[in-house]
């Protein structure tokens, strides 16, 4: 299959349709929950959209409502989902999200095992399509979902690289996915190689690295091949360097903490359109720590994501 479409971005990845507590409290006990949309790529891709940029996303849904309501979701937010395919007989990824009112990191039940989308394989990327968009934006989440998605992520990375696209990577550690800390470490290390890109957040670089100051995290990936690497400091805001360039962004005030969750993909959003967009580094990074501290500030994911109206209101 191929396509004449022009794209900026185009992401892979495993979208689950999310139910969130309506009130606090242990989730069996929760009574009303409200649907969402979850999962860190898709959520990158609502977020591009959302400022206008031609965004395509694949992955493998179950033909089932979830699965329909997922695609519905993302259509309507502008993102091209003609290479999702609807597998009949397959289910679709579910988790649940309790309510916390302290701003801590609220606890997640997932229901993912053997979705539709960890059956993905190398054969199922079509090339051309991948090759119509001029950056690639890939995460450590769907690479840990299972073998044949770690396959994926590395087969698209590396078609984009050798095509002379950029591609990001966020490495978005989710440890219960992986076999074992060390197979995490060399798996996400191995595709952190294949970016120009790398996202991480400070403790995560600590656990890949071993290194615990942003300077030296960075130059850890620099080392690796990166060309940028930015390092989320969390409420100390984002340290960067390209190898010529660095500095240190301040993080974006946050009234009230409600959800930390997606603040790290509304960090990529910014950064990766501000980059895209010609931003200098320090503009673009100052985009991304403005954008995850909207997204903290919201119970969902995506929420917070802004428009382009909303971004240019900012001076961003």
């Amino acid at each position: 299959m191929t396509t004449s479409k022009s794209l900026d971005v185009v992401t892979l990845g495993e979208a689950m349709v999310m139910l969130v507590a309506g009130q606090p409290g242990p989730l069996e006990q929760v009574e009303t929950f409200y649907k969402r949309t979850a999962g860190a790529e898709t959520n990158v891709a609502i977020g591009l959209a959302r400022l206008g940029m031609q965004v395509g996303w694949g992955s493998r849904l179950g033909q089932d409502s979830l699965g329909r309501y997922l695609l519905d979701s993302l259509r309507g937010e502008g993102v091209d989902c003609s290479r999702v395919v609807l597998a009949a007989g397959e289910r679709t990824g579910l988790l649940f999200k309790d309510r916390v009112l302290d701003g801590s990191d609220p606890k997640v039940e997932y229901h993912r095992a053997g979705s539709a989308a960890s059956r993905m394989c190398p054969d199922d990327v079509d090339r051309d399509w991948l090759l119509s968009a001029r950056h690639l934006h890939a995460t450590g989440v769907f690479a840990a979902v299972s073998a044949d998605s770690f396959q994926v992520t590395k087969r698209t990375m590396r078609l984009m690289r050798e095509a002379g696209r950029t591609v990001s990577f966020d490495t978005n550690l989710r440890p219960t996915l992986w076999a074992s800390t060390e197979a995490m470490r060399a798996g996400v290390n191995e595709l952190a190689a294949l970016a120009d890109w790398v996202l991480p957040g400070v403790e995560e670089g600590l656990l890949l690295t071993g290194e615990r100051a942003p300077e030296a995290i960075a130059r850890f990936y620099l080392d690796l091949g990166a060309r940028l690497v930015v390092v989320k400091l969390g409420p100390d805001g984002a340290y960067y360097d390209d190898g010529t360039h660095s500095g240190h962004v301040p993080a974006s005030p946050v009234e009230q903490v409600v959800d930390t969750v997606g603040a790290g993909d509304g960090f990529a959003v910014g950064v990766i359109s501000g980059l895209l967009e010609g931003l200098s580094l320090e503009r673009a990074v100052a985009r991304g720590a403005w954008i995850g501290a909207r997204a903290v500030q919201v119970p969902g994911d995506t929420e917070g994501l802004p428009t382009r109206a909303e971004l240019q209101a900012a001076g961003l």
